[in-house]
């Protein structure tokens, strides 16, 4: 029972999600949907590189505060 449930889903298990998603968005919403999907998605990344961006400043900052305390 566990080996169904190892390693990527087959072409069957991705149909089987589709065709269920499909039955309870309808065709209709699906676009704006997977639109909201990727807008969400890239915002997400965006953060994600800002977040980054301000430690890597913040622990730079804090290098140069302590090698230039021990000059």
């Amino acid at each position: 029972m566990m080996a169904f449930f190892s390693g990527a889903p087959g072409p069957l298990e991705i149909l089987l999600v589709l065709a269920v998603i499909l039955l309870l968005f309808g065709a209709k919403r699906l676009p704006d949907l997977a639109r909201s999907l990727g807008r969400s998605l890239t915002e997400f990344k965006k953060g994600k590189e800002d977040g980054k961006r301000e430690l890597d400043d913040a622990l730079s900052s804090d290098e140069e505060k302590s090698s230039s305390d021990k000059a």
